[in-house]
């Protein structure tokens, strides 16, 4: 099963965010787009051409955005606010919990440029606490699909969900490799491999990189279960426990911190359903700094290596 998840093209999850949301507009009407000056890099230029009526440019002003897509919603639209990751959190938490996720409304915060992959443009723009700061706002929806083809169902699908939701995707080109006509269900985990010796659960770019951590574990004989936990809120708790009982131990796998992210989350199942030994693969409690993504990938241990080193160690503990 592992051997048949092949690399289709590699192109940036963003692109299938820009994508996505056009394919939305051209179902729903009530779909609108709030940009903060930065259009072009959340891929917006096809919306703009074909609909620049519902097409909001808010300029540098990210808090405002917040508070006109949470008016937006009052008369039925269905607003998308796009910024940066660390933008899209850190600089607006404030209006978000009391403007969105307070009362519920129905505003679609998509936030492009997360992680460490990033890249060059450093720690300042690096935002690595972001996963962990939107999933403990009561009723938000936590998404951070793995590629190009999944951020594009995943942007279509949660213009059909009622409720506030944090879309999370990046900035480089990036393996593509889940299907195109997929059925994306939120809160509905992807196992992409099973197996019976050890657990990895990955979202994010930090798929791919499982998947090939995965094909060389199973060459050296170890059987893998491979889960792509795409929503981290609603967590799939029934195919975690199902898979934990089977394999006796987990890896998880994020480009976030250790702190707070898709590891925790996990961990809070384990302690609560299905205690078992588990490795984190995770940023550890630091800031980023500029390089290229596969420079900052390999030096802050979110690589094939770390999770290789991480399966094996966690088995041992079984």
């Amino acid at each position: 099963m592992l051997q048949d998840i092949k690399i289709l093209n590699e192109v940036d999850t963003r692109s299938g965010f820009g994508d996505g949301i056009v394919e939305a507009a051209r179902k729903n009407p009530n779909v609108v787009a709030l940009t903060a000056d930065l259009a072009g890099s959340l891929k917006l230029n096809q919306f703009m051409k074909e609909f620049p009526e519902r097409y909001i440019q808010c300029g540098i002003a990210e808090a405002n955005m917040m508070g006109v897509a949470a008016g937006m919603t009052i008369g039925g639209k269905i607003p998308y606010t796009t910024t940066f990751a660390n933008f899209s959190t850190s600089r607006v938490y404030d209006q978000i919990r009391q403007s969105i996720a307070y009362s519920g409304k129905n505003v679609k915060i998509c936030a492009s440029h997360a992680g460490l992959t990033l890249g060059e443009d450093g720690a300042t723009h690096q935002v690595l606490e972001d996963i962990g700061m939107m999933k403990m706002l009561p009723g938000m929806t936590v998404i951070v699909p793995c590629d190009y083809n999944q951020t594009k169902a995943a942007t279509m699908a949660i213009a059909e969900y009622e409720g506030p939701v944090y879309l999370r995707f990046g900035r480089p080109k990036w393996p593509n490799f889940t299907a195109p006509d997929q059925n994306f269900q939120i809160g509905k985990a992807d196992v992409m491999a099973e197996g019976k010796d050890v657990t990895i659960i990955a979202c994010g770019h930090l798929v791919w990189i499982a998947v090939e951590a995965a094909k060389e574990l199973e060459a050296k004989g170890i059987s893998v279960e491979l889960i792509n936990m795409h929503t981290i809120k609603p967590l799939d708790e029934e195919a975690i426990i199902k898979s934990i009982k089977k394999t006796g131990c987990v890896v998880t796998a994020e480009e976030h911190q250790q702190n707070g992210g898709l590891g925790d989350s996990v961990a809070q199942v384990l302690t609560t359903h299905c205690p078992a030994p588990h490795e984190y693969v995770a940023v550890q409690d630091t800031f980023g700094e500029s390089g290229t993504p596969t420079q900052l990938l390999q030096k802050y241990g979110l690589n094939k290596e770390n999770i290789i080193a991480a399966a094996e160690k966690v088995m041992k503990r079984k």
